[in-house]
């Protein structure tokens, strides 16, 4: 059976699992912050799927299936994820870190692409953390299934893409979410508020958070201190935010509404990726001997 987004949403105990796994995405981006960019803003994370996707759907003897700049432009494009010049900054900046590279021996016209190891061994830990999720909410196996058959990644990650390009919950989350997922590291800045939530105070209209200084803050995700104050105070505005005393010498608390925008928008995704899971699962079982 696969878990729909208001099942997930309404597990009781989903509050602590999606810490964990906010925690397990903390430790990606502190093990590779320059890797981990890549899924900055929510609009360089679907850029990313869309370039994984394609370098999974690969198909060498087949020119028309390489992942090239210009195709990889006309699908983010075509797919509403960003502009043209967008996408091809994006893809220069990617193979300019390594983070993509020119594929070896490949048609010197065309220029074909792909993710480096480093970076599919790094995307394969938000697989795991997401596998883990789905498993602490319904005691099922997945990440054991995964993790003993690796090489499902590469039918995995393309349907999770066509998913998360198609789910308006994820496209198009509510005002406060929306507001952090155009910041740099916007998403790590949100998990890294909702990370250190105690889930007993989930039910409050202000959710005490473990952030203290902004600019300790600043610092730790390497983001302008003004930048990120801007946005705050923007979230403080529409009263997501606050601070329990003085501004940046006391705690800073999350209304009750913010936080059940990011628990919606993970129970999203996680019902993205156990769909993909199991049309996955079922692909591989129906072509073993």
């Amino acid at each position: 059976m696969v878990l729909t987004l208001e099942e997930i949403a309404g597990h009781p105990a989903l509050h602590r699992y999606v810490q964990e796994q906010s925690q397990a995405l903390i430790r990606i981006y502190e093990e590779s912050p320059r890797l981990a960019s890549i899924f900055a803003t929510q609009q360089r994370w679907l850029m990313g799927h869309v370039g994984l996707a394609m370098h999974f759907r690969r198909d060498p003897n087949d020119p028309r299936k390489e992942m090239t700049v210009s195709r990889f432009i006309e699908v983010v494009h075509r797919n509403g994820v960003a502009s043209r010049n967008t996408a091809d900054a994006f893809i220069k900046e990617m193979l300019h870190y390594n983070i993509a590279e020119y594929v070896a021996g490949g048609d010197g016209r065309t220029h074909p692409l792909q993710p480096t190891a480093v970076t599919v061994q790094t995307f394969t830990g938000w697989v795991v953390a997401h596998l883990r999720t789905l498993d602490h909410i319904d005691g099922g196996g997945r990440l054991t299934t995964f993790l003993a058959r690796p090489e499902m990644l590469g039918t995995l990650q393309p349907l999770v893409a066509d998913g998360l390009l198609a789910s308006k919950p994820v496209r198009e989350p509510n005002q406060t979410f929306s507001l952090f997922i155009w910041l740099n590291n916007g998403g790590i800045v949100m998990d890294w508020l909702m990370s250190g939530i105690n889930p007993d105070h989930a039910g409050l209209e202000r959710i005490p958070t473990s952030v203290v200084s902004i600019g300790d803050f600043a610092r730790w995700l390497k983001l302008s201190r003004t930048h990120l104050g801007r946005k705050l105070r923007e979230a403080e505005v529409l009263g997501s935010i606050g601070w329990l005393g003085q501004r940046g010498h006391s705690v800073m608390w999350v209304s009750h509404k913010f936080y059940e925008e990011y628990m919606t928008v993970q129970a999203a995704k996680l019902a993205v990726v156990d769909t993909a899971f199991a049309a996955c699962f079922e692909t591989s079982q129906g072509a073993a001997p």
